[in-house]
């Protein structure tokens, strides 16, 4: 079975929102880190390019390990042994924090996302069992600063935020909120 998806110019700027130029550069990075790994045992049926492709569609689109499966012409578990290998070598290098954090700038938002765990989610405005999670990005760089644990998702932004220990967390640095956040200090 051949997938439909490739690493041509066409469906990586469609699925994972990087130009080629960008995806190139990834690539490159990935296979510096070791990407195409140790050459023992059985051969990968994709190339690197398009297993780095499963990877950033899989964390984009947020789609299942089974609905990639077919656009990439393997199996699920294929998918998943993809994402597992080369997850760590896509990660972000850590950046050291300014020394001066009062000059940064730190956006907060939740988001809804969507959860089977019924402990952990709620239903909410989406219609479905979801779970509110507080993110805090820096605004220059857009890396993720912080993420609160996920809470109901039928609570209110201003309420998961007071409850989220992530004020602490901000002392001293300027923070943005939307509409949301009316009444709790941003």
């Amino acid at each position: 079975m051949r997938g439909v998806l490739r690493a041509d110019p066409l469906w990586v700027e469609t699925f994972t929102g990087l130009r080629m130029k960008q995806f190139e550069r990834l690539l490159k990075v990935v296979r510096e880190r070791g990407g195409d790994g140790p050459r023992i045992g059985r051969p990968w049926c994709l190339p690197l390019a398009d297993r780095v492709l499963v990877v950033a569609v899989y964390y984009r689109t947020n789609l299942t390990m089974r609905q990639l499966a077919p656009l990439f012409g393997v199996s699920p578990a294929t998918v998943c042994r993809v994402v597992q290998r080369l997850r760590p070598l896509l990660a972000l290098e850590p950046v050291s924090r300014p020394v001066d954090a009062a000059d940064r700038l730190w956006i907060v938002d939740g988001t809804l996302v969507p959860v089977r765990d019924r402990t952990v989610g709620a239903s909410s405005r989406n219609c479905r069992f979801s779970a509110n999670v507080q993110v805090i990005i820096d605004a220059d760089t857009r890396l993720v600063v912080a993420a609160a644990r996920p809470a109901p998702g039928n609570r209110a932004d201003a309420h998961v935020w007071r409850d989220s220990g992530l004020p602490q967390h901000c002392q001293g640095v300027t923070m943005l909120g939307d509409g949301a956040y009316i009444n709790t200090g941003l």
